[in-house]
């Protein structure tokens, strides 16, 4: 079975973190946020995805083009000349698919089965099938109204009060049949939620609705990146799968002096080394080819791949991307730092 990957966005709202990458290419525990999606969808069967691409296309084709077929999953790009919104990209995609296919935008981390969410679709013989998550304040999200029977009756874009008894929103992953895509027009700028959804339900399309509880989140900000990965190392999310002692994870190759102190829960990747008298955690998160210097600390934190940080430093609730070096006695708090510069970007604690 196919999936698309909806993956053109500008990530204007993770400035400065999509300066240089794209959205979905972030890492989540180490790895980029789609490499991650990818293999969660090879878990549920999905041996073949398309991804849609415009801001920064050449990043995701250069960082999964060594292998055709990656890690068992078959790729394919579409990049959009221009933005087409997701309506428009979904339609660009079309001649990849002749069978039931999943949909899914590739900025979000969820705990959602895939399979069974596939299966639930075949089940309603359903011509769509709509993820959906219950919220408390719909106020701003789109709301899906529904049957007993779980088919899909309306669509209200942040009601008021009153307006709607429904708490369901839109999860951002679907399954379509590709007669369905007829109904969107080429080469044209398209929102699938606000255009193609409430056309396809005027026309009496069978529109199933997939009730999900589970963990969901879309990282559209900087704390949302980092509250993922917060909530990844307390356990709530099985979107990433762990294996840890006293919650603290390991990649290859790690190098811990043996006066340095690891607080868990923290992830530590491959080829890391922790110097004489640091301290690392809680709830932090080192990528590959770090160095963490004599006597410094780091709590609370994201740190991207190749991060030094030298002696005496102090990290606390910050994001660090990849190549930046964190001088001697430099104290990186409640922001991100970038290209070697401190980010106007202040971080909730």
């Amino acid at each position: 079975m196919k999936a698309l990957l909806l993956a053109g966005g500008l990530g204007t709202r993770l400035r400065p973190l999509t300066d240089d990458l794209p959205k979905p290419m972030v890492p989540i525990m180490g790895r980029p946020l789609l490499e991650r999606i990818i293999l969660n969808l090879k878990k549920s069967g999905i041996n073949e995805v398309v991804i849609s691409t415009y801001y920064k296309s050449q990043y995701i084709e250069d960082y999964f083009k060594p292998e055709e077929d990656y890690l068992g999953v078959k790729i394919h790009y579409i990049t959009e000349e221009s933005p087409l919104g997701t309506g428009g990209a979904i339609k660009n995609a079309e001649k990849f698919f002749d069978d039931t296919f999943l949909i899914l935008n590739s900025d979000i981390v969820s705990d959602i089965d895939y399979a069974d969410l596939i299966k639930y679709h075949n089940r309603r013989r359903a011509q769509v099938t709509i993820a959906s998550i219950e919220v408390r304040d719909t106020s701003q999200y789109g709301v899906i109204e529904f049957d007993e029977k779980g088919f899909i009756t309306a669509f209200k874009e942040k009601p008021k009060p009153g307006e709607s008894n429904s708490k369901y929103i839109n999860a951002g992953v679907y399954v379509f049949e590709p007669e369905v895509l007829k109904e969107i027009p080429e080469n044209t700028v398209v929102s699938v939620e606000r255009e193609t959804y409430p056309k396809l339900l005027e026309k009496e399309y069978r529109m199933a609705i997939y009730k999900f509880n589970g963990y969901w989140i879309d990282i559209g900000t900087i704390d949302k990146y980092k509250k993922v990965h917060e909530d990844i190392l307390k356990g709530k999310s099985r979107f990433v799968s762990t294996t840890s002692s006293r919650g603290i994870i390991l990649g290859d190759n790690v190098k811990i002096h043996p006066t340095a102190k690891v607080i868990g829960p923290a992830y530590i990747g491959n080829n890391t080394e922790i110097d004489a008298y640091a301290t690392v955690g809680p709830y932090t998160v080192i990528g590959n080819n770090c160095r963490i210097g004599q006597e410094s600390k780091v709590s609370q934190s994201v740190l991207w791949d190749n991060v030094k940080v030298r002696r005496f430093a102090r990290l606390e609730n910050a994001v660090v991307t990849s190549e930046c070096i964190v001088e001697v006695n430099m104290e990186v708090k409640n922001t991100v730092f970038t290209a070697n510069r401190l980010a106007s970007t202040t971080l909730t604690t």
